[in-house]
C-alpha cells in the first residue's frame, strides 16, 4: 500500500492498527510475562486460548475496534453522525458477538434492553475505552469542529456517560482538529489544554504526562496505572504522544509493551501521532495485516471528498 500521505487517512488506519497490534497481549499487566513470551511485540499476534480474546485472529480488532468500524459504518452510510442509527448497529454487533463483553457494554446493553433511549442508556463506567473511538468521528467533520465535538461527546456518553471520559473524547477530538491543521502534537495538547482544560483533571492528567517524556515508557505507565480507568490511562496517552511525536510506529511499540488496556490508550495516540506527518512511519505490513483493511477502506472512500 505503500505510504499513506493523506494525513485524514492515516489518522484511522493508524487508529485502528493500534488497537490489533495490542490484541493479542491486551489486558496483560505483567510487562515481564510479555517479554518473556513473545519479546518485543513488533507485529500482530493471535491471541492465546484462556485470553480475553481468544477465538480472534492476528491482526483482527478488540471489542473497541469493532465498535469503532460500526460507528465508521453508521458514519458512512448516513453521510454524518446518527446516534439511533449508531446505537441500533452497536446493539446489532453484540447480538451473537464472538469476543470479549466488557462491564461497561454489557451495562448499556442492559439498559437498552429496558427501553432506554441511546442518550439514556450509557454505563457509568470511566474507561478510557469509551473516547478511544473518535478517530472515524473525526474524519468525518474534520473541517467542522463544533460538530466534531458534539459528535465525539455524544458517541462517548452513548456508552460511557462520565463527565471525564466524554469530556476525554472532545480533548482528544479537538487535539486532532489541531494536528490536521499542521500543529505538532505536543503543541496541540498544550494549547487545547490551556484554552479549555488548565484547571481541571484534564489539565492536571496533561502536566503529569508531559512532566515524564525522559523517563522510560513502561516505568512511566506503571506509575501512573496501567488500567482502563482514565485518571490512569489518560496521562499514559499524553506521555506516549509527547515522548514519541516523530515516530507512531515506536509509540505504539512501547505503549503495547507497556501492558495493560493497551487498546484503548493506542487508538487514541495512533489518533493523533497518525495525523502527524512528520510521525507516519506506520510499517506497511501492519496496514496489510489488517484483516478488516478492505471494508475501513470502503468507509473511507464512501467519506472522503
Amino acid at each position: 500500500m505503500g505510504q499513506i500521505k493523506d494525513p485524514h487517512k492515516s489518522m484511522i488506519l493508524t487508529s485502528f492498527t493500534a488497537d490489533a497490534l495490542s490484541l493479542g497481549v491486551h489486558w496483560i499487566y505483567n510487562i515481564e510475562k510479555i517479554k518473556d513470551i513473545y519479546g518485543r511485540v513488533e507485529g500482530y499476534i493471535k491471541p492465546p486460548k484462556g485470553s480475553y480474546h481468544e477465538g480472534k485472529e492476528a491482526g483482527d480488532f478488540t471489542h473497541y475496534g469493532d465498535q469503532t468500524l460500526v460507528l465508521f459504518e453508521s458514519l458512512a452510510e448516513c453521510s454524518g453522525f446518527d446516534v439511533d442509527d449508531f446505537s441500533s448497529r452497536w446493539k446489532k454487533l453484540f447480538e451473537n458477538y464472538r469476543g470479549y463483553v466488557d462491564s461497561a457494554t454489557r451495562e448499556t446493553l442492559e439498559n437498552l434492553a429496558r427501553g432506554h433511549e441511546p442518550l439514556e442508556s450509557g454505563s457509568l463506567s470511566n474507561d478510557l475505552a469509551g473516547a478511544s473511538r473518535i478517530a472515524p468521528v473525526v474524519f468525518a467533520y474534520r473541517d467542522k469542529e463544533d460538530e466534531l465535538v458534539y459528535a465525539a461527546r455524544t458517541q462517548t456518553k452513548m456508552t460511557h456517560n462520565h463527565p471525564q471520559v466524554i469530556n476525554a473524547a472532545e480533548f482528544f477530538a479537538r487535539v486532532s482538529f489541531k494536528v490536521l491543521r499542521g500543529t505538532s502534537p505536543i503543541q496541540a495538547v498544550q494549547e487545547v489544554q490551556q484554552k479549555r482544560w488548565k484547571n481541571t483533571p484534564i489539565g492536571e492528567w496533561v502536566e503529569k504526562g508531559l512532566a515524564t517524556l525522559d523517563m522510560v515508557s513502561e516505568k512511566a505507565i506503571r506509575q501512573f496505572g496501567q488500567s482502563c480507568h482514565i485518571p490512569q490511562a489518560f496521562p499514559s496517552v499524553i506521555h506516549l504522544i509527547g515522548k514519541y511525536e516523530r515516530s507512531v510506529k515506536d509509540a505504539l511499540i512501547e505503549n503495547v509493551m507497556a501492558g495493560g488496556d493497551s487498546a484503548a490508550r493506542g487508538m487514541i495516540v495512533g489518533m493523533i501521532l497518525g495525523a502527524y506527518p512528520a510521525a507516519s512511519n506506520l510499517p506497511e505490513q501492519w496496514v496489510e495485516g489488517l484483516r478488516k483493511k478492505q471494508e475501513i477502506l470502503k468507509n473511507l472512500e464512501m467519506m472522503h471528498s
